[in-house]
């Protein structure tokens, strides 16, 4: 794959910000593996659901009810919130210090299930992520999607970045980034397209040897606004 090196974006971005400095100043750090590992299940989960519930909904407002989540749902015990049944389902639709939408609430079910299916398997959501391999993006974002509820697209790469799992983020200018250089027509969310766009971050990686968040950021950074 031929592309632009890293370091004539990087170089770019700078610019645009103002400098090296600057820059750097914008760019987000991932967690260690043993960090990852420390990540309780509660908080895994609790993160999921802040992701789902921010989408498509103005993020301050979800901010300002949160401490209301974190009560409704049992400061997200992951054995708590699995045993929700479908009553209990209900009664939570019936809060009004939460945001009442009834699948993102019954998501919260749904993902506790599948972070102790992941707990099962691994230890623990974070033993598991932090074992993921490191130059895997694609292929775990497509497990969230698959095993997890609601946590495709853009929700997925948010909890992950939030998480603190090292992953880029597809806004609007990292993708207008990746058009750019020719690696894809539009947002990719087919495995082919994710597949060139894995490709593409990791030639970046082995090259500026930053992180896909940092890389993803720089790349938002080095297009006009």
């Amino acid at each position: 794959m031929k592309i632009e090196h890293f370091d004539s974006i990087y170089e770019r971005a700078s610019l645009r910000k103002g400098g090296a400095s600057a820059l750097e100043a914008l760019l987000p750090a991932a967690k260690s593996p043993a960090a990852l590992k420390r990540v309780a299940d509660a908080r895994a989960l609790a993160e999921m659901s802040a992701c789902i519930f921010r989408s498509g909904f103005v993020w301050r407002i979800i901010e300002n009810k949160w401490p209301a989540f974190e009560t409704a749902f049992s400061e997200f015990d992951v054995v708590s919130c699995a045993m929700l049944n479908d009553e209990d389902l209900e009664q939570l639709c019936t809060n009004a210090a939460i945001v009442r939408h009834p699948k993102k609430i019954a998501a919260v079910r749904e993902n506790a299930r599948f972070v102790l299916e992941v707990r099962e398997e691994h230890g623990s959501f974070g033993k598991f992520l932090a074992a993921w391999p490191e130059d895997d993006f694609k292929d775990l974002w497509l497990l969230l999607k698959k095993r997890g509820n609601r946590l495709g697209g853009h929700t997925g790469q948010y909890f992950l970045r939030f998480i603190g799992r090292d992953t880029p983020v597809f806004s609007k200018d990292v993708v207008s980034c990746l058009v750019q250089q020719g690696i894809v027509e539009k947002e990719p969310t087919s495995n082919k397209a994710l597949g060139v766009t894995q490709d593409a971050f990791n030639i970046w990686r082995a090259q500026s040897g930053r992180s896909f968040c940092q890389i993803s950021r720089v790349l938002a950074c080095s297009v006009d606004q």
